[in-house]
Order: structure tokens, then C-alpha cells, then sequence
């Protein structure tokens, strides 16, 4: 039987995946800088998620949270800088 939470965190990683591959795919097509922005924001929040997998189900007696918000704060910070300094 599957954990619920299991199930949930996985669901995650695989939206931000599917969310960093259709921005990332927009960008090849318009060349629209701001869904770059997005889709490395995606990018980072899908490796964030598969961080929370490993550490909520693989390797539960090390604490990854310090990386999970690294990798979050990051991917933010990323589409921040091209919402606020990337005109067009």
C-alpha cells in the first residue's frame, strides 16, 4: 500500500517537472525571456521536491530541510531577478 505523503510529494515533483517543461518549451518557441525566468524557477522548485522525497521517505534520519529551502529560496530569487531586471 502506498503512504499517502509519499504519494502527495511525488504528485508535487512531478507538476513543478511538467509546470518547468512546458514554460521551458514556450521559451523555444517565442523566445519569450520571462517564461525562462519561469521555467528555471520550475527547474529549481521540481529538484526542491524530489529533496522533500528524499528526505521525507529515503533518508528520514538526515534533515535535508536547509537544502530544500536553499534550493526554493534560489529558484525564487531566480524569477525575481528576471521579473524585476530582465526588460524586453
Amino acid at each position: 500500500m502506498i503512504d499517502m505523503g509519499a504519494f502527495i510529494y511525488g504528485l508535487c515533483a512531478v507538476t513543478a517537472l511538467l509546470c518547468a517543461c512546458l514554460l521551458l518549451r514556450g521559451y523555444a518557441s517565442s523566445k519569450y525571456r520571462l517564461l525562462l525566468w519561469g521555467g528555471l524557477c520550475f527547474v529549481g522548485l521540481t529538484l526542491s521536491n524530489i529533496v522533500l522525497v528524499v528526505d521525507k521517505l529515503i533518508l528520514t534520519e538526515i534533515d535535508l530541510s536547509l537544502w530544500r529551502n536553499l534550493l526554493t529560496l534560489i529558484s525564487l530569487c531566480i524569477f525575481l531577478y528576471g521579473l524585476i531586471f530582465d526588460t524586453e
